[in-house]
């Protein structure tokens, strides 16, 4: 039983691990990183949420979202702004909407290839799974 556990959470990781590889592979040709696309999908997602909120939604660390969201900042496609409070809010600019969007289409191309071993009913089922284990929580 162990062992069968044990071999499930690997084979988890490796697929995990290696869509993460394909993905900052790809989304290397267009410029950006997997981390700062990530985040540019949480902030799309979420417009003016504070970095406290964006760092959960994307695994990270408060100071790691932070340092992450300086880069951006710098590149250009995202704005911080004040919010009520001492809350600085996070926005794309259109240069990171443009960035955002661009990554979508890498994103579908590299994960329709890390999939495709799978039939639709496959990945239908994989991600109903899925989901059931990250709704349990445990």
């Amino acid at each position: 039983m162990h062992g069968d556990l044990q071999e499930l959470g690997r084979a988890v990781k490796q697929a995990q691990y290696r869509q993460h590889r394909a993905l900052e592979s790809g989304l290397s040709a267009i410029g950006a990183t997997l981390a700062q696309w990530d985040a540019l999908r949480a902030i799309s997602r979420s417009p003016g949420a504070s970095a406290r909120e964006l760092a959960a939604a994307t695994f990270q660390t408060e100071q790691a979202f932070g340092t992450l969201a300086g880069r951006l900042v710098a590149q250009g496609w995202i704005e911080r702004r004040p919010g009520r409070g001492r809350r600085i809010e996070h926005h794309l600019t259109p240069s990171g909407e443009q960035v955002l969007q661009t990554g979508h289409k890498v994103a579908d191309e590299v994960l329709a290839r890390c999939y495709t071993a799978l039939s639709d009913t496959d990945r239908g089922t994989l991600l109903i799974l899925l989901r059931r284990l990250i709704a349990d929580g445990a």
